[in-house]
């Protein structure tokens, strides 16, 4: 009769562990290798798209930096990334999206600056040479016009280094 027991204990002990377990197991096998960014449609949809995809992208690389709200130049390097708007795609429908950093840090960007080509909006994956997931500062908003530098003049904004976003996480697509 004992021994009846233990043995139920022992199995229903084995079926407890195995449904706590599972669920962790099966959210590691289907997570994505790499560093990736979700990127969540204006009807509320969502896609995560990995190291790979971007990777696969055509790429823009160019020197860059940006003026600060203090008139000072910060980040000068040669970035490469890919055009936001390829990123996001051509078929989707917004009038800015909301860039979501890791700390939660959040700025928009609206359409006309992600379309505009003599100032392109990239997600920068690379500064000198150091790639993400090497490159402290993960992805990365920049903006690489042709000339290198954005000054808030030329960008029309009392700090063009607000729109350098790092450790990009998410991009949220705001409706008109």
């Amino acid at each position: 009769m004992k021994r009846g027991i233990r043995t139920a204990y022992l199995i229903g002990f084995l079926a407890l562990v195995v449904a706590v377990a599972s669920p962790i197991v099966v959210r590691w096998a289907i997570a994505p290798s790499g560093p990736s960014v979700e990127i969540v449609e204006a009807d509320g949809r969502s896609r995560t798209v990995t190291w790979q995809e971007i990777e696969r992208l055509p790429r823009l690389c160019r020197r860059g930096s940006y003026e600060n709200q203090f008139g000072n130049w910060r980040d000068e390097g040669d970035y490469c990334g890919v055009l936001l708007a390829e990123l996001i795609g051509t078929g989707s429908e917004y009038a800015s999206i909301a860039v979501v950093a890791e700390d939660g840090y959040r700025v928009e960007i609206e359409r006309r600056r992600v379309d505009d080509a003599e100032y392109p909006v990239v997600l920068a994956f690379s500064l000198n040479g150091l790639e993400v997931p090497d490159w402290p500062d993960g992805y990365r908003i920049a903006v690489l016009p042709a000339d290198g530098g954005v000054s808030n003049a030329d960008y029309g904004v009392e700090s063009a280094g607000s729109y350098w976003v790092k450790n990009v996480v998410r991009f949220v697509l705001q409706p008109g």
